[in-house]
């Protein structure tokens, strides 16, 4: 049987910008690493104790605004969700990411730079095959009118749904499969966005402090008061996809499933990876033949096809 390989970088990639939250300046670095390395974070500003971080579900603080991760020795690092969407979207399954500070440059508010400095330096593949997760029963969590499910598919694919009061953004659905360069092309672009009123509490509290209006986009009722407006009419619930991808993928590897969230958000979706692998015969681990290694994300994915950075 012909496996489908792992993948990581072919060299490293720096990416510089703020935290959406704390509003610090921050560098971070994606690095090469071996074969069943997986994807770990190591904050480079810690200079005593457990610096490392690994991208896994039960190590996720879970918070309403972003995906936050804590280690052992209670470091943590925020708003991993856009990365994680990159590096699943790039299908890279190993990488050391190096960070001096504790929260991931938020960028344009999306992935797309993400994926355009990963992709410009290109992908490796390695002598080992891909570990994926494949969902065997539905597994469903709800809270306060959100609901997040898994069914069993032999692919990844993501559905959404999203009812805000604001008319700039109301309501919306999609559905996509994630193969064939799906998350570069249809969803890495997708800002994150929020209400005028959201900003304002958020302010209040000490939070947002990188924001503005060019890495997020801004609503208020009917008008939307970022400088160009959306960039696609429903980025608002592709921007839920993306981050469901990026939540998603800290199950440890690629997913095989259909994912289907409901006005759910980040920890939601942690919530439901959580019950899924503690329920007896939901999840099965699966070393992908060449077949399902292209169904995967980021099989398929064609440079020309990833959105320009504006």
């Amino acid at each position: 049987m012909r496996h489908g390989l792992q993948n990581t970088l072919k060299t490293s990639v720096t990416f510089k910008g703020v935290g959406l939250h704390g509003g610090a300046p921050v560098k971070m670095v994606l690095k090469p690493a071996a074969a069943g390395h997986g994807i770990w974070f190591k904050r480079t500003d810690i200079e005593v104790g457990d610096a490392m971080i690994p991208a896994i579900y039960d190590l996720v603080e879970r918070t309403p605004l972003c995906t936050k991760l804590v280690n052992g020795a209670g470091v943590t690092l925020s708003t991993i969700e856009h990365i994680m969407a990159a590096l699943a979207g790039c299908g890279i399954h190993n990488a050391l990411i190096e960070i001096d500070g504790p929260e991931v440059p938020i960028m344009d508010g999306s992935s797309v730079e993400f994926v355009r400095g990963i992709m410009a330096k290109g992908v490796r593949q390695q002598a080992a095959p891909v570990l994926a997760y494949e969902v065997l029963k539905p597994v469903t969590v709800e809270k306060d009118g959100a609901k997040a499910t898994l069914l069993p598919s032999n692919r990844l694919e993501i559905e959404f749904h999203i009812d805000f009061a604001d008319p700039a953004i109301g309501r919306q659905s999609k559905t996509l499969d994630m193969r064939n360069g799906t998350f570069a092309r249809e969803l890495s672009d997708s800002r994150t966005f929020c209400r005028q009123a959201d900003v304002d509490a958020m302010h209040e509290n000490g939070l947002a402090l990188g924001g503005t209006l060019e890495n997020a986009v801004v609503v208020d009722g009917d008008d939307v008061l970022s400088p160009g407006g959306f960039r696609h009419a429903d980025e608002a619930v592709r921007h839920k996809m993306l981050d469901a991808l990026g939540d998603l993928y800290l199950a440890g590897g690629p997913l095989l499933g259909h994912y289907v969230g409901e006005r759910a958000g980040h920890s939601l979706t942690n919530t439901l990876l959580r019950k899924l692998f503690a329920t007896p015969g939901a999840v099965r681990p699966v070393l992908c033949d060449a077949e399902t290694a292209e169904r995967l994300p980021g099989q398929g994915l064609i440079w020309a096809e990833i959105p320009q950075v504006a």
